[in-house]
């Protein structure tokens, strides 16, 4: 079994108790966001090494740095390969800065788009405008009904219902 379905096995398991999921969750916030932390103090270095060697170099178990990875893959530069990989597999952590600053946003991880870190790396302007960016590209905007008697949209002059509305 590879380590991403040991962590998702893991991670988001229907049979487990929910206050042992809660720990979990809690005790994993607290690790990611120490991970986070130390790699935003150098943004624009490349952290690499095998998936094993990176959980000792953060402090952390293999599962945890599994899920980190796993939550992080679309914010590199170049994606590892998270659904085959194993404890010697040689994996990146080279993000792009903005993409992951909105993906941080888009998972409503506030305790991660929050650190003061970003304070170093984005302008208090720039992060208000990338997490506009980020909320605006999740909104459904729905084109104005178009009733019978209305002016059709195609120019014509015609009410609707005499023009492009008939069936």
């Amino acid at each position: 079994m590879t380590l991403l379905k040991k962590w998702r096995d893991t991670a988001y398991s229907e049979t487990a108790n929910k206050g042992d999921q809660q720990r979990f969750w809690a005790d994993y916030f607290e690790k990611e966001k120490a991970v986070y932390a130390t790699l935003l103090k150098t943004p624009d270095q490349t952290v690499t090494g095998t998936v094993k060697e990176l959980a000792e170099q953060f402090g952390i178990d293999i599962m945890m740095m599994t899920g980190i990875l796993d939550g992080m893959n679309d914010s590199l530069k170049e994606a590892n390969p998270i659904d085959d990989m194993e404890e010697d597999t040689q994996v990146n952590l080279g993000f792009d800065k903005e993409r992951l600053y909105k993906n941080m946003v888009a998972a409503s991880a506030d305790w991660l788009y929050e650190l003061p870190e970003w304070d170093e790396i984005f302008t208090e302007e720039k992060r208000k405008e990338l997490y506009r960016e980020q909320k605006a590209s999740g909104t459904v905007v729905k084109d104005e009904k178009i009733y019978p008697n209305d002016p059709c949209p195609c120019g014509s002059g015609k009410k609707y219902k005499k023009c492009c509305g008939r069936n």
